[in-house]
């Protein structure tokens, strides 16, 4: 079986397919690092807007802590019945992105004294 990526910004598993591609669909979410590289963008379409591709995303910036971004994540999706289909897909892709803005700290070596 083969995949084809997609380029399409709403695509939440870059799969090429119609679950997936959020042009297409009435509901999409997607999950962007935050322009400041500290938390992560809610981006989802509104359903009254479909009409009106201006008005029709909405970013939602998430920046305070990493345990406050994943409930807010889930609550959006849970709450609103809004696609729950990609409610695991979102919380991976914001885990992942939040992981990659802490930095990394180098492990100190430890020096074990020699037996005289």
């Amino acid at each position: 079986m083969y995949f084809f990526t997609s380029s399409d910004p709403l695509n939440m598993k870059k799969f090429h397919s119609h679950r997936f591609c959020g042009t297409i669909q009435k509901a999409a979410i997607m999950i962007e690092p935050h322009s400041s590289k500290k938390g992560v963008n809610l981006i989802y379409k509104k359903k009254r807007h479909q009409c009106k591709p201006v008005k029709t995303l909405e970013v939602v910036p998430l920046t305070k802590n990493a345990r406050r971004t994943m409930t807010n994540i889930k609550k959006f999706v849970n709450q609103s019945r809004y696609r729950k289909d990609l409610r695991m897909l979102a919380l991976r892709r914001a885990s992942a992105i939040i992981r990659s803005q802490k930095p990394v700290v180098p492990k100190k070596k430890v020096f074990k004294k020699k037996p005289e």
